[in-house]
């Protein structure tokens, strides 16, 4: 089985939905459905259709999350050091637009690229990971090749 590296604070996020998820959300289904079929035909009863595919919805994440938890690998790095992990802030200049970004590292359930927050798992983040201040890294994209050079890790 694959591992998915992340902080306690991550593990812990994941288990508190799980949580909240296979207790209150099954039980707001269950009312939903319970409604839907004291309202007769369940042929042609579009509310009961409904409940039942949010049912479906709700037991799909709750099987992620599960598989995310049994995956999991609590990680505590210190803040900074010379070496980017999971959990580091790095500062990268784009060596073919001079651009500069900002990336933390997070777990994949915490990622969200519009906020610099991108998966330990993405092709950047595998690519930064292990590099120090200095080092040019290559990312494969569709559209070629990226190369990036760590300025600094927080």
């Amino acid at each position: 089985m694959e591992t998915i590296e992340m902080t306690a604070a991550e593990l812990s996020r994941l288990r508190e939905e799980l949580g909240e998820l296979e207790g209150a959300g099954r039980s707001q289904i269950a009312a939903r459905i319970k409604t839907a079929r004291e309202w007769g035909d369940l042929s042609e009863n579009g509310e009961y259709h409904a409940a039942k595919e949010a049912q479906a919805h709700l037991e799909t994440r709750i099987l992620r999350l599960r598989e995310q938890v049994r995956a999991a690998v609590v990680v505590e790095h210190q803040a900074g050091g010379e070496e980017v992990h999971h959990g580091s802030t790095v500062a990268v200049t784009d060596l073919d637009s001079a651009a500069a970004q900002t990336f933390k590292i997070v777990s994949p359930n915490d990622a969200n690229p519009k906020q610099g927050l991108i998966s330990s798992s993405s092709p950047v983040a595998q690519a930064l990971i292990g590099g120090r201040a200095g080092d040019e890294v290559e990312v494969a994209i569709p559209a070629g090749v990226r190369r990036l050079r760590i300025e600094s890790i927080a």
